[in-house]
């Protein structure tokens, strides 16, 4: 896969992403990224191979595996960095729907009106979008986090597992090859995982705090304004945009 091209798509969301969304990118490419591309693949790049087990019933050793590793770690970690990274093109397109708005508006009206201050500034719609894709790419995270722990019962790989599926003979044993050195980037990409979801939940409070501090601010602003100004009609015009 070409991840190359993942990154030169991700690169805009950055300018769009508050600090921690800054530093989960970061995380992102730097140690989950970087570190499937330069070093887990190399690890499992003959697993099946490498899988031996004690026995020459012809098919019994491919049986083994495929029961012991129904889809390898390596894959399904492929699909995890697929999918926690497309909910943030959710924000890219939304703002390239509001630059297209305001192409348009600026069209129709003269290029000294504006639609928007700042297409790109959190608020309205594309406030909500961030947020649904915080909530998207935390989901995918943990969902991936179960299955991996769930097909494999835990992050730890064995030395030796036994099998009697048939058509082995008997219960043979299957030795894993480099178990260690598997089950070390195993917990680190584990790791990362889960230090991406405390992005995540961490990014959510504080869109939300940001959000309601906002809102009080606006509030007293109005009552001040309805203080100075008493026999003043309240309400301007909302803005339509989202």
């Amino acid at each position: 896969m070409d991840w190359k091209f993942l990154q030169g798509l991700l690169s805009g969301v950055n300018k769009y992403s508050t600090a921690f969304g800054r530093i989960w990118l970061s995380v992102v490419f730097v140690f989950r990224v970087l570190v499937y591309v330069v070093a887990a693949e190399r690890v499992w790049s003959d697993d099946q191979g490498q899988f031996d087990c004690n026995t020459r019933q012809p098919g019994c050793t491919n049986i083994c595996y495929d029961y012991f590793f129904p889809i390898s770690h390596i894959r399904l970690w492929a699909l995890q960095l697929i999918f926690v990274t497309c909910p943030s093109f959710m924000v890219v397109l939304h703002v390239a729907y509001r630059e297209e708005r305001e192409r348009k508006y600026r069209a129709k009206y003269g290029d000294e009106t504006r639609l928007y201050d700042n297409p790109g500034q959190k608020h309205g719609g594309l406030w909500w979008t961030y947020l649904l894709s915080l909530f998207i790419k935390t989901t995918f995270e943990i969902t991936f986090l179960y299955l991996l722990h769930y097909i494999y019962d835990s992050f730890r790989l064995p030395r030796k597992v036994q099998c009697d599926v048939k058509p082995c003979p008997n219960m043979v044993d299957c030795y894993i090859a480099r178990p260690t050195e598997k089950t070390v980037f195993t917990y680190f990409m584990v790791g990362a995982s889960v230090l991406c979801v405390v992005l995540n939940i961490c990014e959510v409070f504080y869109l939300v705090a940001v959000r309601v501090a906002n809102l009080k601010h606006r509030g007293s602003a109005k009552t001040s304004s309805r203080r100075v100004h008493p026999n003043a009609n309240g309400g301007g015009k909302s803005s339509l945009a989202s």
